[in-house]
């Protein structure tokens, strides 16, 4: 009688139920995105035709104003000066912030230190700060950068110190014992097995800082998006305001998905769902 080898779940054939399954939640996933973003475009098209407020146009009408202000330049012309305070921003954040958290969450003595500065920063209220920086740095781009740091730093360090905090001790323990360097168990280990919450913080710290930046433009200079969001407001062009609004989201959202990503490259064995799966 032949026998057959069993074959693992990880060495499954390609037409194997289980592969199957794992192949079908992409698909599922965008579809359910798609499908999200139809009824809640709906819902704003439906909302602009009642409309529940004069000061509110519909979707069709805000979407010819985006195309028309891509269409002659002032869109393009107004990232140009949004992203320069943005893109510094975030990338300070991200790579002070993951530094920063690794550090606390690796010793309590700077946790102690530290912690309590950025719990603290989490909670102020920026505009009431604003004033203080624009006195301090001007009402340049350093003033700008700031706000963004603000905005999305603090996020980034707590969740990176949490998520380091509680790596589970019996990886660590392990990898003593086989007397891995302790910058090995902090690559090899620590970094990996905390990574989820980092990128989780990393998307909340950098759509905070997206935020930051147009409360700058709106609060510091009215330069950029915010510029375009307060001139359509006072001349009552609102399609051009939900417009530039509506820009400034769809970018956070797709660099979101670009940092999921970059984490399921850079963390192929970490598999975990997201709540759009």
């Amino acid at each position: 009688m032949r026998q057959v080898a069993p074959v693992s779940i990880a060495g499954a054939p390609p037409g194997a139920p289980g592969t199957a399954k794992r192949s079908l939640i992409p698909a599922r996933s965008l579809v359910l995105k798609l499908l999200s973003a139809v009824i809640l475009f709906g819902a704003w098209e439906i909302a602009g035709r009642i409309p529940v407020s004069y000061a509110f146009p519909t979707f069709l009408e805000s979407m010819a104003a985006l195309f028309r202000m891509a269409a002659d330049g002032t869109l393009w012309v107004a990232y140009a000066e949004t992203l320069q305070p943005l893109a510094v921003g975030v990338a300070i954040s991200a790579v002070l912030g993951i530094a920063i958290g690794l550090w606390v969450g690796l010793s309590n003595f700077f946790d102690w230190l530290f912690s309590p500065i950025f719990i603290v920063m989490q909670a102020a209220p920026l505009a009431a700060l604003i004033p203080l920086l624009v006195l301090a740095y001007g009402i340049g781009l350093t003033s700008k950068v700031l706000v963004v740091c603000i905005m999305a730093m603090p996020v980034i360090v707590l969740n990176t110190a949490s998520a380091v905090r509680n790596t589970p001790e019996n990886l660590k323990e392990m990898a003593k014992a086989y007397l891995a360097s302790d910058p090995a168990i902090l690559t090899k280990i620590v970094i990996p097995a905390a990574s989820p919450v980092i990128f989780a913080g990393l998307r909340l710290g950098v759509s905070a800082g997206f935020i930051g930046a147009i409360l700058a433009e709106l609060k510091i200079t009215p330069t950029g998006v915010g510029d375009i969001i307060t001139f359509s407001r006072s001349i009552a062009d609102y399609p051009s305001m939900y417009a530039a609004i509506f820009s400034i989201i769809l970018l956070a959202v797709l660099f979101l998905n670009l940092l999921e990503w970059i984490e399921s490259v850079l963390f192929k064995g970490n598999q975990r769902g997201y709540v759009s799966d």
